[in-house]
């Protein structure tokens, strides 16, 4: 028989993150641990407050639930937790945790320590100076890809994507941006036609998530590509994915398995955008060390081709012990005892 119980723990950041949204100083999250015959496994249930679909004032009590229904089968689990996905997706990881044993919860080459992934490397907003002083650090440490946050100050942050392209062509450095629906459609317009001056990659969420007809139009006409991001938070079942893939025809869909239904949920949107000829990449979503752990193992498994929007652990003053190291833009596992 198993048993279960959860905790919640706040992460600490070093440094405020700046967001379209606001500005970020804490992150809620909570950790499963399911135990069975004498060993555990452990999870990550990483709610992401005013973004995830299943914020809601009775989390705490879905998670109380799980714990006292551990023994359920999983389809009955998987059908009460629906409207969860970043608790589905701890309990997801609990389970691979328990049947995998100590860190691992897919056994890969990369959990062995012999292959890597390659990630880009992530500009949060701020003073110009800032955002300048992180650009130089990341490419310093070699990263050839690198994801700016805008959508607060487009004047200064156009200024700085100038810079940056006249000392880096586009073959040299791919520049990936992220507005967090921080444009109106009639910004986004004008923008678009300017990111591909720059020869941009891609920008994440031009606007706000919910307006399809408009993001539709935009995905139609646009000179730089389009990556659906929050478009996705709250799109549970195939039906409505297909839909949504249909109507607003993307360039790219963006992957955070605490936030679409984890595992499953992410299997599910790469297959769909494999039959629309939709290009994706997986993101975590300030996770703890722990559930950043689970979603590089798993994106591993994926054979992705594209440098994948996967943090790092360096964000908090608290994190959890990592099982990950960075080189350059290289993210491998660490064996234990190294």
């Amino acid at each position: 028989m198993k048993t279960a119980h959860f905790r919640r723990y706040e992460l600490i950041f070093k440094q405020p993150g700046g967001t379209s949204r606001g500005i970020l100083t804490t992150k809620e999250t909570f950790f499963l641990e399911i135990t069975e015959n004498g060993r555990s496994g452990l999870g990550e249930c990483a709610v992401f407050r005013g973004l995830s679909y299943d914020d809601v004032p009775e989390y705490e009590h879905k998670l109380a639930w799980l714990c006292a229904n551990i023994n359920q089968d999983k389809e009955t689990i998987q059908f009460e937790l629906q409207h969860f996905p970043s608790i589905w997706f701890g309990y997801e990881q609990a389970l691979l945790n328990l049947n995998n044993g100590d860190r691992v919860y897919f056994p890969s080459s990369f959990t062995e320590g012999k292959s890597a992934i390659k990630i880009n490397g992530l500009i949060w907003m701020g003073e110009v100076s800032f955002m300048q002083k992180q650009i130089q650090e990341k490419l310093d440490l070699g990263f050839d890809c690198i994801k700016l946050k805008i959508g607060v100050d487009w004047d200064a942050e156009k200024e700085i994507l100038w810079k940056l392209r006249r000392q880096f062509v586009a073959s040299e450095l791919e520049i990936r941006v992220d507005a967090n629906g921080g444009f109106t459609f009639k910004q986004a317009k004008q923008i678009l036609e300017e990111l591909a001056e720059l020869e941009i990659h891609s920008i994440e969420q031009p606007i706000k998530a919910g307006n399809p007809v408009e993001m539709a139009t935009l995905c139609d006409t646009t000179p730089t590509p389009i990556a659906l991001d929050e478009e996705l938070i709250g799109t549970v079942d195939s039906i409505a994915k297909t839909q949504l893939l249909n109507e607003i025809r993307p360039q790219y869909i963006i992957l955070k398995p605490s936030l679409v239904g984890g595992v499953s949920g992410t299997d599910e949107w790469i297959s769909l955008a494999a039959q629309h000829g939709t290009g994706w990449w997986i993101t975590s979503a300030l996770e703890s060390d722990v559930g950043l752990n689970a979603i590089a193992q798993y994106t591993f498994t994926k054979n992705p081709q594209l440098p994948q929007g996967l943090g790092t652990g360096g964000l908090f003053t608290n994190n959890t012990e990592s099982a990950l190291v960075l080189n350059g833009d290289q993210l491998s596992m660490k064996i234990k005892g190294d």
